[in-house]
């Protein structure tokens, strides 16, 4: 049994504790043994993501093929720390006036992992942006907590007191993460092993960095978020793909009770072995179905597209609005407005077009703000249990 940290017993909440304290990786005493099944593993998880990422070159969009896929992976990694936000809530949200900020926390919730992402990717692709470091990802945390739960529990900011994970109370937690004067040093080590020469596989490093992440636990609320958004980071500035197009929080979500014993199990045991071995299934099998997705997509928008144009009452502008819908997949008349830049007009008489063509559906049954799905490409975007339940 290899040994990857140590116990240092404190008072918290006038209970005496005993908190983790992880060794820095790589793993030692002995290193981690990469068997035939993990080879074997590590070998479908390079070669899917290498057609993930082939497919997402191929596509005429790049941008709509991102979208979904981004869209999934801030409602199940939120869905997983509790927010009952769908995936239909947040694109009905989108489908409103831009300017109005969400009303429902958990929307909020869901649109500030958006924002972490995407003011994460922005950083590492500027010339002079913060590179991969702690202070990237404390930035990410802030722009994440912001407004919404957990905002007053310093946002940005390494905690300064203990916390826990599981139970009541710190002394039945299922897992008390390092005393807050360890964090320091635990960090700096945790940042150095991002930029080290490392002999293992870069897939298998972040497996390695996502769990050290979560043991550490170095914010007192969106540590599973920033360690979930972590792995999309890495993969991109790894060179493993060029956009965040895997969710891995699907497979997390999925597999929750595995996961947690698998992360359990390297504290305790020094299992680093079985949950790589779980780490790596879950990169294979989600990007296969992300690759399948995509295929399932891409054959609906061109066969609708052939209908938009052979339809008698399409137009220019209703063709201009069939290629936003990818991006854009429900949409309000205002909001057409908005996207098209044109009269209400001549926005109602291309949704109506749509409609035509079979290609929008009305869902509210109401006379007057109506909202118009895209409904076939929805039912494939929303397709797999874990978008739509909690």
């Amino acid at each position: 049994m290899r040994t990857t940290g140590s116990y240092e017993r404190s008072a918290t909440a006038s209970e005496e504790v005993a908190a983790f304290i992880p060794l820095p990786l790589p793993p030692v005493e002995p290193a981690v043994a990469i068997d035939d099944h993990i080879r074997e593993l590590l070998g479908r998880a390079e070669h899917h993501l290498a057609r993930l990422e082939l497919a997402g070159q191929l596509v005429p969009s790049i941008d709509w093929f991102v979208y979904g896929f981004v869209r999934k992976e801030a409602v199940v990694s939120s869905q997983i720390e509790g927010t009952q936000a769908t995936l239909m809530d947040l694109l009905n949200f989108e489908a409103q006036d831009p300017n109005e900020p969400p009303h429902d926390t958990d929307v909020s919730e869901v649109c500030n992992y958006l924002d972490a992402l995407a003011y994460a990717r922005t950083e590492l692709k500027r010339e002079n942006g913060l590179p991969l470091s702690m202070r990237l990802l404390n930035e990410t945390h802030r722009h994440l907590m912001r407004g919404v739960r957990g905002a007053e529990r310093q946002p940005g900011q390494p905690r300064r007191s203990q916390n826990w994970i599981g139970g009541t109370r710190p002394s039945n937690a299922a897992f008390v993460p390092p005393p807050p004067q360890a964090l320091g040093e635990l960090l700096s080590a945790f940042e150095k092993y991002m930029h080290a020469e490392d002999d293992l596989p870069a897939i298998v490093r972040i497996g390695l960095l996502h769990v050290q992440f979560e043991t550490i636990h170095p914010y007192l609320d969106g540590n599973g978020r920033i360690g979930r958004l972590l792995i999309a980071l890495l993969l991109e500035h790894w060179g493993l793909l060029s956009q965040p197009l895997l969710y891995l929080s699907v497979f997390f979500k999925r597999h929750r009770d595995e996961y947690y014993r698998r992360l359990s199990a390297v504290r305790t045991d020094g299992d680093w072995e079985s949950w790589i071995r779980y780490f790596l299934e879950g990169v294979a099998v989600i990007a296969d179905e992300a690759i399948g997705r995509a295929r399932e997509l891409f054959a609906i928008v061109g066969s609708d597209r052939e209908r938009v144009l052979a339809s008698q009452s399409s137009s220019l502008m209703a063709a201009r609005l069939f290629e936003k819908l990818p991006k854009h997949p429900i949409v309000t008349v205002a909001r057409v407005v908005s996207l098209l830049q044109t009269t209400k007009p001549t926005a109602a008489k291309a949704v109506k077009a749509l409609i035509d063509a079979r290609v929008l559906v009305e869902t509210t049954g109401r006379k007057r703000d109506r909202s118009f799905h895209y409904a076939a490409y929805l039912e494939r975007l929303r397709s797999g249990q874990e978008l739509d339940t909690v």
